[in-house]
């Protein structure tokens, strides 16, 4: 086997790893700790955090790890932290999902999605942390995740800022904002019948929108300057080497 196959052999396997931990693994996880009670959020919480470290510890299967990969990682997760919490005062108002989606675009889909649910937990220590915090967790997580895959295909980037900013707008539209609404059924307890999950899901609309159009400024203003800046530490320091060309 020549080189290069080996190389996407291996990436292929770590996407794998990565699509099966958040489309099955988590979920399973999320739906477990329901059905035992729902109480133990900080041990589901725990769990997370290591499903998504797998396949990100997996690309260092080939290649020393880099300490400071790891560090610009928990300083994009904590500028994430930190506009959510500056925006306190603003309801909804969460440009922490585009800050995550950046990490996501510019590390790759694994970075992403432990940037995200990392990010979730740290900031309910602020908001609060409850039952929802693991549906956070999973919901900023599936949005770096899904960033890494678009910006891998180059459907998304710094240079295209507007593309970028409708389909960060579209990701809290159609996905992250349903599933954290989807939470409402597992720590409400609200009966899952087509009245209440109209009302739901309608309920959730306007603060969807906020929380799009929150993300739609942070892309459009900040992804640019944001991402370059991150390209060039990449550059500079080799950072997830090798990862960029198993396409």
């Amino acid at each position: 086997m020549s080189k290069e196959s080996e190389k996407k052999l291996k990436w292929n396997t770590k996407f794998a790893v990565s699509m099966l931990v958040v489309l099955f693994v988590v979920p399973g996880t999320l739906v477990a700790t329901w059905r035992f009670g729902g109480t133990n959020y900080y041990l589901c919480s725990l769990l997370l955090i290591l499903y998504a470290m797998v396949p990100f510890f997996i690309s260092f299967e080939r290649r020393k790890p880099q300490a400071r990969e790891l560090v610009t990682i928990a300083v994009m997760s904590a500028i994430a932290v930190a506009s959510r919490a500056a925006f306190i005062m603003v309801p909804f108002f969460k440009p922490m999902t585009g800050i995550i989606m950046i990490t996501g675009i510019a590390f790759g889909s694994e970075a992403g999605f432990l940037t995200g649910a990392v990010s979730a937990f740290a900031s309910n220590f602020i908001f609060g942390q409850g039952p929802w915090t693991p549906w956070q967790m999973f919901a900023y997580g599936v949005a770096g995740f899904l960033a890494g895959v678009l910006g891998k295909k180059g459907i998304i980037s710094g240079k295209e800022r507007l593309v970028t900013a409708i389909v960060g707008t579209i990701t809290v539209l159609l996905i992250v904002g349903p599933i954290l609404d989807t939470c409402t059924f597992f720590t409400v307890g609200t009966g899952m019948s087509t009245p209440s999950v109209l009302a739901v899901y309608m309920a959730g609309l306007p603060v969807n929108a906020v929380h799009a159009a929150a993300t739609f400024l942070t892309l459009f203003l900040l992804g640019r300057p944001m991402l370059e800046k991150l390209d060039r530490i990449k550059v500079k320091y080799g950072m997830m080497d090798g990862e960029e060309d198993a396409v």
